[in-house]
């Protein structure tokens, strides 16, 4: 049922977003026919068709969710992009602003001026703000600040001073909190007051003058004896985080204790704030794509739309270390220059273990970045790790192996050529099982992200080391 759900949203997305550059291409269509027309007051007429044409775009926007206009925003070339742009209502921009990804986020605030921003900020929470803070112009933060009451600008400058990866950057501050001491029927009238509640809402924090001692889950609220007391039905055993913790235990946390929103207290235990479900899932979400662009050896998130020079440049820092350690590889093959005159066979077959070494290792590799961020990887364990991937690697090495020294014997009819494949196709996969764990392991010790550039790295090693080995072994034993 879920995913037939899932499907649905995706299909509608999918029809949103067509039917805006079906609307998009008529306008560009009908008005080329009129100008191409001509005749008396063309100019009148002109600008007749284009405003009829903006307006049925307006009104399809205008029955979008701020998420769906973004989804849109996203998938459209930049001059497009800007025109849905301009047709956004003003107050739904702070909105559209957060769903955006920031690349598209900071072609969109390129067009604004300081009023608009101001605007669009001034529309959001405080946590919304600390989101797009960082694409913001100083200028145009320093004087936000100043319009915000005395609360909110607290609050914002807390969550902008913590680090962008804690959870204090993901907390907000729409809390409900109640004493010990009141009876269930109290708290129901205090909701009822509230009118409405924060987004997320699954339980109320119960404070004593500020200090967390529990929590009052709702079903329990409303499932319980009404002249009980809180303190009598509330949770005391509460998973609560600190704003200093990191974002991804936190995300591990709700995952593992299937949770909907936790509270945030300082280390004298008062509660500052609070994590909803929400934001963790934006933050897997956002660190899942940076890990994905960080391994194909992309600096940051890029704008599918963006101007081919920024998008070159985006690229260029690890294609100069690809470019590097292929001229590496390259001498690694220069050296055997006379092995492969004497027996072209090995120009044909060396291809072969680089290739299946490097698929290998990056097996071993995603597996490896997958267990250390979910930190399963512990000194304690690593060492039966290591063992496990060699063994699965020689179990590779011989079943494979034996294939493709098989194949070199039936198709060159050189049975000592099919062993020295064999043989380098299992040494190979060793090498790559090996690199696949001790590269992400080695950035991780040294406090780097095990995803970036890896897999180039990885590359490097099956390449350069396939080669040597192949050609090594070929020159020793068949020349």
């Amino acid at each position: 049922m879920t995913d037939n759900l899932e499907n649905q949203s995706q299909d509608d997305l999918e029809t949103h977003l067509t039917q805006v550059q079906n609307l998009l291409a008529k306008m560009r269509l009908v008005e080329e026919l009129v100008h191409r027309q001509g005749g008396p007051r063309q100019d009148l007429v002109e600008n007749l068709v284009h405003k009829q044409n903006l307006a049925e775009l307006q009104r399809k926007l205008e029955d979008l969710h701020p998420a769906d206009v973004a989804y849109i925003l996203e998938a459209l070339p930049l001059n497009e992009r800007l025109l849905v742009w301009d047709l956004v209502k003003a107050e739904r921009d702070g909105e559209i602003l957060l769903e955006v990804s920031d690349s598209v986020r900071e072609s969109l605030i390129q067009t604004m001026d300081k009023a608009e921003l101001l605007a669009a900020a001034e529309s959001l929470d405080t946590d919304e703000i600390a989101d797009i803070a960082a694409d913001l112009p100083h200028d145009v933060i320093q004087e936000l600040l100043t319009t915000l009451d005395s609360q909110k600008r607290a609050r914002l400058q807390s969550t902008l001073s913590y680090p962008e990866d804690t959870v204090g950057a993901l907390m907000d501050y729409e809390m409900v909190t109640i004493r010990a001491d009141v009876t269930l029927e109290v708290a129901l009238r205090y909701l009822r007051r509230l009118g409405e509640l924060p987004d997320q809402l699954d339980k109320l924090f119960v404070v004593d003058e500020d200090v967390l001692i529990g929590v009052l889950p709702l079903k329990r609220l409303l499932t319980s004896d009404p002249e009980a007391s809180v303190a009598a039905v509330m949770v005391e055993d509460v998973v609560k985080f600190h704003p200093e913790d990191e974002a991804h235990e936190a995300a591990q946390a709700f995952e593992r204790y299937d949770l909907v929103m936790a509270p945030v207290v300082d280390m004298a235990g008062r509660l500052i704030g609070r994590l909803t479900i929400d934001a963790v899932v934006d933050y897997i979400r956002e660190s899942a794509d940076s890990d994905m662009l960080s391994m194909a050896g992309l600096k940051e998130e890029e704008d599918l739309f963006a101007t081919v020079w920024r998008a070159a440049k985006n690229r260029w820092m690890w294609l100069a270390i690809n470019l590097c350690t292929a001229f590496v590889a390259s001498r690694v093959i220069g050296a055997f220059e006379g092995s492969i005159e004497k027996l072209a066979a090995l120009a044909a077959l060396m291809p072969i273990i680089a290739g299946i070494g490097g698929n290998s290792g990056n097996q071993t590799i995603t597996l490896i970045i997958r267990g250390l961020a979910l930190g399963h990887i512990t000194p304690v364990n690593a060492r039966r790790l290591v063992l496990k991937e060699i063994g699965v690697a020689t179990l590779n090495g011989l079943v494979w192996g034996s294939a493709v020294g098989v194949f070199a014997w039936l198709l060159y009819d050189n049975p000592a050529l099919g062993g020295v494949m064999a043989l380098a196709m299992l040494l190979n996969l060793l090498v790559a099982a090996l690199a696949g764990i001790f590269i992400p392991m080695t950035l991780e010790r040294i406090k780097r992200d095990p995803a970036i550039g890896s897999s180039v790295l990885l590359t490097f090693v099956t390449d350069s080391m396939g080669f040597f080995i192949f050609l090594g072994l070929a020159t020793l034993l068949l020349l």
